[in-house]
């Protein structure tokens, strides 16, 4: 059984995408940015405004962060990664997901430093 998962972001209808998709017990949350003001802050904030938006998605699939097993991380600067990795430490540090960071030169929205995408697995203990 499939249920996708909106954040009533616009660019969901526009693109044609669900912010995350449950099938079983396995959940994948779409590339997340911070939005609004959000998109004014610096690296660690927009990081900790993402991850926000994924925890809401997750809870809404039924899962949470601590049945993240895998995130991929996209910087527009390398430099940033400390910013970043404060953030990702502080919401998955104790869960120890498998985690990849990669450098790209643009993000959507162009304002945006940081996206991060999970994928869970909703244990049946």
């Amino acid at each position: 059984m499939r249920k996708n998962i909106s954040s009533g972001y616009a660019s969901e209808d526009e693109y044609g995408y669900s912010r995350a998709v449950r099938v079983g017990n396995h959940v994948f949350v779409s590339g997340t940015t911070a939005r609004g003001a959000d998109l004014d802050a610096g690296v660690f904030e927009q990081a900790e405004a993402a991850l926000n938006i994924i925890k809401s998605a997750l809870i809404e699939a039924g899962a949470s962060m601590s049945d993240v097993v895998r995130t991929v991380t996209y910087v527009t600067d390398m430099e940033n990664e400390p910013g970043v990795a404060k953030a990702h430490s502080n919401a998955f540090g104790h869960i120890g997901p498998a985690s990849t960071i990669v450098e790209v030169q643009k993000l959507s929205p162009k304002q945006a430093l940081v996206e991060i995408q999970v994928d869970a697995v909703i244990s049946e203990f």
